[in-house]
């Protein structure tokens, strides 16, 4: 019993450390800090976002009838319900929040919301290789979790990050023709680096983190637009 608890509290503690580091990252955007009491519920709610979207996941993955088939569910289909997903668990918490009432809240909790959701993908990732603790398994996983940490975690937030730019505009810019694009733009971005790992494997993460570079770069652009 002992031994379960402590293995259940390190795959907690490793499979939370890249979205915290990331959700200290991108606060520091925020110049008017936001109550710990949302932030914590948005990040829960991401958290619970994700268990809609294992039993629509695993509800796509009985429809495959080839590798081109599922090629496009991963890619494509796996970046639509998260996406969505995702919005509603930063949404349904905040769009009416008294809190929320400044443009950039929304990148904010968009961004605080994926990474609740990619802790708990984290948590089944470490789970499956740490089942037991030992030097070589804890050596293992950390490299997981490094992989996680430059990969699915920041994609999750940079994504969100990309939605609640234009969620911004929709709200309080009344620019809601232009919603719809961030949603596509997100998208695109999830489902590039989808079939990036599709492509290289792990033969080589340069092309997937040079491309997640490329778009952190263009998600703290979009911080700096909604601050001015």
């Amino acid at each position: 019993m002992v031994n379960f608890i402590i293995n259940l509290l390190v795959i907690i503690l490793l499979a939370a450390l890249p979205a915290i580091v990331w959700l200290l990252f991108f606060l520091k955007e925020d110049p008017n800090k936001e109550p710990r009491k949302m932030l914590v519920l948005t990040f829960v709610t991401g958290m619970l976002s994700s268990i809609p979207v294992l039993f629509l996941e695993l509800s796509l993955q009985k429809i495959i009838v080839s590798p081109l088939h599922s090629m496009i569910i991963f890619v494509l289909g796996v970046s639509i319900i998260e996406e969505i997903f995702k919005f509603f668990a930063a949404y349904l918490p905040n769009n009416r929040s008294k809190y929320f009432d400044e443009p950039i809240d929304a990148m904010i909790y968009m961004i605080v919301a994926a990474l609740g959701f990619a802790t708990v993908e984290n948590f089944f990732v470490v789970k499956n290789s740490l089942d037991f603790i030992n030097l070589t398994n804890i050596l293992d996983t950390l490299n997981s979790v490094a992989l996680r940490f430059i990969g699915a975690t920041l994609l999750h937030a940079l994504a969100s990050g990309i939605v609640g730019y234009y969620w911004a505009l929709d709200h309080f810019k009344n620019k809601k023709s232009l919603f719809l694009l961030g949603f596509l733009l997100a998208i695109a971005v999830h489902s590039i680096f989808n079939f990036s790992v599709v492509k290289f494997q792990s033969s080589d993460i340069f092309y997937p983190t040079f491309f997640l570079v490329a778009i952190a770069f263009w998600v703290l652009a979009d911080f700096e637009r909604l601050k001015k």
